[in-house]
């Protein structure tokens, strides 16, 4: 058997140190490492995409420019979806929430003073007024960010590089994928080489089930609520129906968003209660298909990421990292999922869980 000296307090302290300086140096590099966690991520979807075709005899770098040509056309129509929804929504905004608040206004104002005997004197004129200004102004927000030579050229120069990193990143990661792995494989310690390939495998199972599991429930969910809310008669339905089935990603929270954005269409479409409670039923529908019949079936609890553990970490990650720790947030909550599934084999099998 080969003999391994073991590990000192020198090792512990190099290790320690190690670590510090990675996690400072991610708090720091933030938004440097966005692109190219991006990239990353997009690169770990597309991998099994590449390897598939590189068994039927693609080269790889072509099947590397295929996929993400796949990729860069989902994307772009995605954003030629949303991008005249959040104009059109914005303009219908405009123009109908002043009345609509001013309508709400006269008949909740005699409500109140019928049954609470409270007088309110609400100037509707003047709240209306500030609230059409006040939409203007959010919805030339954009361009007068971008209108800055100084600011908005920065900040539009910072995008386009990012746009520009993420495709480059994503193209050689893709590429040299398994020589990346293979490298990174010659450098684990020996002693514990065997441990950390079957961890490395078991966080790959979570993080693939899992995400493969969501992108499933997202696609059918986009498709149901585009039919659904057409079929009520919802203006941009389509946009908005896909739009909340990419939501749905984040649990909960999504949905509440997804919820929101609907509601807020439905308001400004206002052509009375039973088209509202129509578009609201959308919604709790979508609800109870999505926890009793898409996610048992296609997620499932054999992953074990409970949402309220996606939640915190998505949270958490941000608050610490910025957007680079949102990206990381669902890998190192796969990470911490299989760490503690080995800390309770280990201590299930130690004398202090049973003698």
């Amino acid at each position: 058997a080969r003999h391994h000296r073991p590990l000192t307090t020198r090792h512990y302290v190099a290790i320690g140190v190690a670590a510090a300086i990675f996690f400072a140096l991610l708090h720091q590099l933030g938004p440097v490492l966005t692109p190219f966690l991006v990239g990353a991520i997009l690169a770990y979807l597309g991998t099994p995409i590449v390897d598939a075709m590189e068994r039927r005899g693609v080269h790889r770098a072509i099947g590397t420019t295929l996929t993400i040509v796949a990729f860069g056309v989902a994307i772009a129509g995605l954003l030629l979806v949303l991008i005249p929804l959040v104009q059109a929504e914005v303009a219908l905004a405009s123009k109908r929430l002043p009345d609509l608040f001013a309508q709400a206004g006269e008949r909740l104002v005699p409500w109140v003073e019928r049954t609470f005997g409270i007088t309110l004197a609400l100037d509707l004129e003047t709240v209306k007024a500030v609230i059409a200004d006040n939409l203007e102004s959010v919805r030339d927000v954009g361009l007068r960010v971008l209108s800055g030579v100084k600011s908005g050229g920065l900040l539009l120069l910072a995008i386009l590089i990012n746009l520009a990193l993420i495709p480059v990143v994503m193209w050689y990661l893709l590429r040299d994928w398994n020589v990346i792995v293979r490298r990174i494989d010659d450098l684990l310690p020996r002693p514990f080489e065997h441990k950390i390939r079957e961890i490395a495998r078991e966080i790959d199972s979570v993080l693939a089930e899992f995400l493969r599991g969501q992108l499933s429930v997202m696609l059918v969910l986009a498709v149901y609520y585009a039919i659904a809310l057409w079929a009520v008669g919802l203006e941009h339905a389509f946009a908005i129906g896909i739009l909340t089935g990419l939501l749905v990603f984040i649990p909960y929270v999504g949905y509440g968003l997804g919820l929101t954005l609907g509601l807020v269409a439905a308001l400004l479409q206002w052509t009375g209660w039973p088209f509202f409670l129509a578009v609201l039923g959308v919604y709790l529908v979508g609800q109870l298909l999505e926890n009793y019949v898409l996610i048992p079936w296609l997620v499932g609890d054999r992953i074990g990421l409970h949402p309220l553990a996606v939640i915190f970490a998505l949270l958490a990650f941000g608050q610490l990292f910025g957007f680079a720790g949102v990206l990381l947030a669902l890998p190192v909550s796969a990470a911490l999922l299989v760490g503690l599934r080995q800390i309770k084999a280990v201590y299930m099998a130690s004398p202090l869980y049973d003698d």
